[in-house]
């Protein structure tokens, strides 16, 4: 199983960081419970996907997001084109850490998917 580069546990998340893939998952919950049906069944994960992601976060792979910023209140968010946005509700420190992990990732993430289309 891969490790995650950044991970940030919370007490009702955990915000994991991979060299593809960004994960929130909640930690428990019928929201919880939800979130596990959605992301074992990848048809439903993007026919729903859209819908789901207003209710429970959903794993983003990293080649699809724009850019993470720290707005004035130090939350983060995840700009994701045709796609609502994520703000995770961090503090300031672990926001800028965040950004800058996923900003320094994102571009090797495009330019593989990039590669695995062609």
């Amino acid at each position: 199983m891969k490790k995650p580069v950044l991970k940030i546990d919370k007490p009702h998340f955990v915000v994991k960081v991979y060299e593809d893939v960004l994960e929130v998952d909640l930690k428990e919950g019928a929201k919880k419970e939800l979130e596990d049906v959605v992301e074992a069944h990848p048809v439903l994960r993007e026919s729903l996907g859209v819908i789901f992601q207003t209710i429970v976060p959903l794993d983003v792979a990293l080649y699809e997001i724009e850019s993470a910023e720290v707005d004035d209140n130090g939350q983060l968010k995840i700009v994701i084109p045709l796609r609502r946005d994520i703000v995770i509700p961090l503090e300031i420190d672990e926001s800028r850490e965040l950004a800058k992990k996923l900003n320094e990732l994102i571009p090797s993430a495009i330019v593989k998917a990039r590669t695995l289309i062609f």
